[in-house]
């Protein structure tokens, strides 16, 4: 297959972005693809904890954009999957140590080898965010089901069609909507946006919706991807779906707790 970039972005922190590149990085390697996961959060890195890896890292991406080292050297191969692995932000650097010309040719060259790119971006639209998907083929907006993480994740899609490579040459970056932290008692109760909230307000695909769970901060907290800590828990059901529809698949969408499957009948066509 021809490589893809896929980057994880949103608007609002706290949204859930490492979480999921992990989640579904880890779901397409179980699946035989080949992924490179990249922290963009120079300054901030967490990637390399939620993946259980913080005490290989020796180089980082500002290692290798700057040519101190070279891209094979900074890439931690995953022990748990045999197709994953893993490029880390810097903890000391600044976020202007990053320049498009060295990211560029990061991303260029994991195209060669790799399958999925997946780029873990900082929230906000600072310089981090905005290289984070300036190569990007896909996005992945993650947003709760909250007024003002939908509000700031409304602003992202308005960059990744201005901002992005593809963007400046008239072509569209595929953009999907994720919503994590979703509970569907809260969401009856008028305590949250409902999910027909959220697409009406970004009218972009639905690529999956992630319930709230204690399992995605116990996964988190042992350095594992909850694809590979609790395969069985709703999470991580939620986020092997929403691989699988990452890469093409139909796969039925369903609200946690909508035993009646309304979602489906009522915005099926929609959310597929």
């Amino acid at each position: 297959m021809t490589a893809k970039v896929v980057v994880v972005t949103s608007g609002k922190g706290g949204v859930g972005k490492t979480t999921t590149t992990a989640a579904l990085g880890a779901a397409l390697a179980q699946g035989n693809q080949k992924v490179a996961l990249i922290d963009f959060d120079v300054g901030l890195r967490n990637l390399d904890l939620v993946m259980g890896a913080e005490r290989r890292v020796v180089y980082d991406l500002i290692n290798v954009v700057q040519g101190v080292a070279k891209l094979p050297q900074a890439l931690i191969k995953d022990k748990r999957i045999e197709t994953l692995w893993l490029l880390p932000a810097s903890q000391t650097r600044d976020k202007d140590a990053l320049t498009e010309d060295g990211v560029g040719r990061v991303i260029a060259e994991l195209r060669e080898t790799y399958d999925w790119i997946i780029c873990d971006s900082p929230a906000g639209i600072e310089r981090g965010a905005t290289l984070a998907m300036r190569f990007a083929d896909t996005a992945v907006i993650v947003t709760n089901p909250e007024v003002s993480s939908v509000r700031d994740s409304d602003r992202i899609i308005g960059l990744l069609d201005s901002k992005t490579e593809k963007a400046e040459k008239g072509q569209r970056v595929d953009k999907h909507i994720l919503i994590t932290r979703f509970d569907p008692a809260r969401a009856a109760r008028g305590e949250m946006l409902t999910i027909e909230d959220v697409l009406e307000i970004l009218s972009t695909p639905l690529l999956g919706i992630i319930p709230e769970s204690q399992e995605v901060l116990r996964a988190s907290n042992i350095g594992s991807p909850v694809t590979l800590s609790d395969p069985a828990s709703g999470p991580a059901r939620a986020y092997l779906d929403a691989a699988r529809r990452l890469k093409g698949e139909n796969v039925p969408m369903a609200i946690p707790g909508d035993r009646k499957r309304l979602f489906n009948r009522l915005f099926g066509r929609r959310a597929a």
